[in-house]
């Protein structure tokens, strides 16, 4: 059964891959930014590139700082104003996972002129705008080409204290592991592409890739809290192992503690995933222990590309049930306790 849109096109159709599983590799990044020249960083730059953080971070005085992201890919849904809805929302999400509040953004436009209708495009920018009117910031400008492929994201600009950012490479040995969101958005994704994912599997996509990470703003003011990322286009697996390498600590998942969405637990059963899943496996998949006969669809749902995914946590054990109650406060219901950073090599295992 194919999903709701109104739209006279699929826009799913003009692109190879979708929302954040169009994402390059992990291991072709790597090989791709080895040789970037390494150059003197000013000190006022607390967050760039070392570390592969959800953000830059700019520091201007004692109490602001400047977070600035960039956030666009292909369409992962055919209904034009959802997915300006969910490209803006991964966007704007960066911006919470380093504790900032978002004040503006730009928006960054690509479209196959020749083939898409003007409507369509029309309806992608007023999703995107729906949500930057919903965090109460303006589109203030942005940039539009020509292109094979639609594209649509934002660039995101917020303030934080300097004292509250909260980098993905400051987790401490005994600290517990929280996740806000359930797995399985690139999993339902490929159901909707083989047109077999039922009008429940698309509502419950739309609903978790539209909302919002603001419990990330609060969570950053919590001194227990030590770091903050959001779950993207590597997987769990991928974004908990930036962690582990940024805090130099090993990170053990508890498989069975894990929210999953319903669909997309049966779908990964029946064994649909998507291509990027494999690709971020043949990533980094080396510096990820398994358990011996773990089934297939376990370790896809682990490197399950997630657009718009929830944020991870690492904080203090003794503050987990008060995160948690943050995430709950904003209507996250499935957030969940799911592991603990430890001494020892960065990697992670999975139990």
């Amino acid at each position: 059964m194919n999903a709701p849109t109104d739209s006279p096109i699929r826009l799913t159709q003009f692109s190879h891959g979708g929302g954040c599983g169009c994402k390059i590799a992990p291991a072709v990044l790597s090989e791709i930014l080895a040789d970037t020249p390494v150059r003197t960083l000013p000190k006022e730059l607390l967050v760039g590139i070392e570390s592969s953080d959800d953000a830059a971070v700019y520091q201007l005085n004692e109490s602001q700082a400047i977070v600035a992201t960039t956030d666009f890919f292909t369409p992962i849904v055919d209904d034009p104003f959802d997915f300006g809805r969910i490209a803006a929302t991964n966007a704007i999400s960066d911006i919470y996972a380093m504790g900032g509040r978002p004040i503006f953004a730009l928006a960054v436009v690509g479209m196959p002129l020749e083939k898409m209708p003007l409507e369509v495009i029309r309806r992608i920018l007023a999703g995107g705008e729906s949500v930057c009117a919903d965090v109460g910031i303006p589109v203030a400008g942005g940039h539009s080409i020509d292109t094979l492929e639609p594209i649509y994201g934002l660039v995101a600009l917020g303030v934080v204290h300097p004292a509250e950012v909260k980098r993905n490479s400051g987790a401490k040995a005994g600290d517990a592991l929280v996740l806000g969101k359930p797995l399985g958005v690139g999993i339902l994704s490929a159901a909707l592409k083989k047109g077999e994912l039922s009008r429940e599997g698309y509502a419950e996509m739309v609903r978790w890739t539209t909302k919002l990470n603001t419990p990330g703003t609060r969570l950053a003011r919590m001194a227990g809290v030590h770091a903050l990322t959001d779950v993207t286009g590597f997987g769990l697996a991928g974004h908990l192992l930036e962690i582990a390498r940024g805090s130099k600590l090993a990170a053990t998942l508890e498989f069975d503690r894990i929210p999953m969405i319903g669909d997309a637990r049966a779908w990964a059963e029946k064994g649909v995933w998507t291509g990027a899943s494999g690709r971020n496996w043949a990533g980094y998949g080396q510096d990820v222990s398994l358990p011996a006969g773990l089934a297939e669809w376990k370790q896809k749902m682990l490197t399950d590309p997630q657009t718009s995914g929830g944020l991870l946590v690492s904080c203090d054990p003794a503050i987990v049930d008060d995160v948690i109650a943050e995430f709950r406060k904003d209507g996250f219901g499935d957030a969940a306790r799911i592991g603990t950073m430890e001494p020892g090599r960065p990697g992670v295992t999975v139990r």
